[in-house]
C-alpha cells in the first residue's frame, strides 16, 4: 500500500478500474453498454501498465517529511493567497443565499455575478493543506482548516468536500514518518466523515432516488440509502458513458463550450443528450470527447489526463515545493474523480494550474534571506539528518 500512493497510475487507473467494476455490479446492463464499460477499463489498465514500465514515482516520504514550508517565501505567499480565498468565501455567504440554510436547489443558482465569486471561494479545498503546512500560529492554522471544511459543507459542494479530504487525507500520507505504517485510523476516520456528509448532503441536496430511473441491480436496491448516494455518485459517469457510446451520439458542442470560456453552457441536463436518466448528467471525465470524437476522442482525452499526471508528479519530485505539490493534489484529485464528470479538461483548471505556477515565481522573486534563489532548489534538510536521494 505504501508503494501504491507513489505510483502515478494509482490516481487515474485503479479508481477508473473500481469505478467500472462497482457499475458492473450496480446496474442490469442493457445490450452493447459493456463495450463503454471495457474501454474504460482498457485505458485505465494502459495506465498502470505504463507505470510498471515508467520510473515516474512520487518523491519518498522522507523528502515530504523534511520539508519545512513554515516561515519561507512560498508560505508567506500561500498564507496571503490564502486570506483571499477567506474573503471570497465569505463574500459568497454574504451576498448570496446560504443553501443548506435557504432553499437546497439555490446552491445551482449563478446569478447576479456569484459565478465570478465562486470562482475564487471553490478554491477553499487547499485551505487546510496551507493551514496544515504554512502557519506558525495554532489560531490561523485553525481557521484555514475550519473554513476550508465548513464552507462547501453550507453551500453544499460535495465535491469541494471531497477534494478538501482528499488532500488531507495524502497530505498526512505522504508526511509520515517513513518508519511507521501508514495512519489508517486517521485516513479512515477521513473517508469515514467524508462519506458520512456526502450522504447527508446528498439527501439534502437532491431528495431521495426514487425519482432515478436507472435500471439499478438487486445487489444495489438492497443496500442503505447512505450507500447507494454514493455508490450512483461512483458508477453513473461510466454507465452513462457506456450508453452513449452504445447509442453513437455525436455533439461536439459540449465540448467546445467546455474548453472555451464564455462560449456557451456546459449544462449537460435538459439537453438532448439521450440520457437513460436526465437527472442523472454525469459522464466520466471523458464523456465530452466521446460525444465529440467517438472512441478515438475519449482514448486521446485519457491520454492527456495521465500526460498531466506525470507532468504533475516530475514538478513535485524537483523540491517538494508547495505549489507544486498544490498542483499535484489537484490532478490527482481530478484523476481520481474523473469516473465522474470532466474536471480536468477546463478553463478553471487550467486556471487554477497557471496561478500556482505564477504564485511560485511571485515567491521565487520576494528578497529573503537564508534561502536558495533557485525555482528548483532542493528542499532544506533537518540538522543531524543526511539528504534523501
Amino acid at each position: 500500500m505504501k508503494n501504491l500512493l507513489h505510483l502515478p497510475s494509482t490516481y487515474l487507473g485503479l479508481p477508473l478500474l473500481f469505478s467500472c467494476a462497482l457499475t458492473y455490479l450496480s446496474y442490469d446492463l442493457a445490450t452493447g453498454y459493456t463495450q463503454g464499460l471495457l474501454l474504460l477499463a482498457m485505458m485505465a489498465t494502459a495506465t498502470i501498465v505504463f507505470d510498471a514500465w515508467s520510473r515516474t514515482r512520487l518523491p519518498p516520504v522522507a523528502k515530504f517529511r523534511l520539508r519545512r514550508y513554515t516561515g519561507t517565501r512560498e508560505a508567506f505567499v500561500a498564507l496571503a493567497y490564502a486570506w483571499g480565498v477567506v474573503l471570497f468565501c465569505l463574500i459568497d455567504l454574504a451576498l448570496f443565499p446560504i443553501p443548506l440554510f435557504d432553499k437546497p436547489s439555490s446552491y445551482a443558482v449563478m446569478e447576479n455575478g456569484r459565478e465570478h465569486v465562486r470562482h475564487i471561494s471553490d478554491m477553499c479545498w487547499t485551505l487546510p493543506v496551507i493551514g496544515l503546512l504554512c502557519a506558525r500560529s495554532k489560531a490561523v492554522r485553525n481557521t484555514l482548516v475550519f473554513v476550508g471544511l465548513v464552507f462547501p459543507v453550507l453551500v453544499i459542494d460535495r465535491n469541494r468536500i471531497f477534494a478538501t479530504f482528499f488532500s488531507l487525507a495524502l497530505v498526512i500520507a505522504l508526511r509520515r514518518d517513513e518508519n511507521r505504517p501508514l495512519p489508517w485510523k486517521r485516513i479512515i476516520a477521513i473517508v469515514l466523515v467524508s462519506g458520512a456528509i456526502f450522504s447527508i448532503l446528498g439527501a439534502i441536496r437532491s431528495g431521495t432516488l426514487d425519482t432515478v430511473a436507472l435500471p439499478f441491480s438487486a445487489l444495489y436496491r438492497s443496500l442503505p440509502q447512505g450507500l447507494k448516494w454514493l455508490l450512483l455518485y461512483a458508477s453513473a459517469g461510466p454507465y452513462n458513458f457506456g450508453a452513449i457510446e452504445a447509442k453513437h451520439y455525436i455533439n461536439a458542442s459540449f465540448l467546445i463550450n467546455q474548453l472555451i470560456p464564455m462560449s456557451g453552457s456546459v449544462a449537460t441536463a435538459g439537453t438532448n443528450i439521450p440520457l437513460d436518466a436526465s437527472n442523472i448528467n454525469v459522464g466520466t471525465e471523458f464523456f465530452p470527447f466521446l460525444m465529440a470524437w467517438g472512441p478515438a476522442g475519449a482514448v486521446g482525452s485519457m491520454a492527456a489526463l495521465y500526460a498531466m499526471l506525470l507532468w504533475s508528479v516530475r514538478r513535485l519530485r524537483a523540491a517538494v515545493s508547495l505549489f507544486p505539490l498544490l498542483i499535484f493534489l489537484r490532478v490527482a484529485y481530478v484523476c481520481v474523480m474523473a469516473p465522474f464528470a470532466p474536471q480536468a479538461f477546463t478553463w478553471t483548471n487550467i486556471g487554477f494550474v497557471l496561478l500556482c505556477l505564477v504564485l511560485q515565481l511571485l515567491a521565487w522573486c520576494l528578497p529573503v534571506r537564508g534561502e536558495p534563489r533557485s525555482l528548483f532548489a532542493t528542499a532544506p534538510v533537518a540538522r543531524g539528518a543526511s539528504p534523501s536521494h
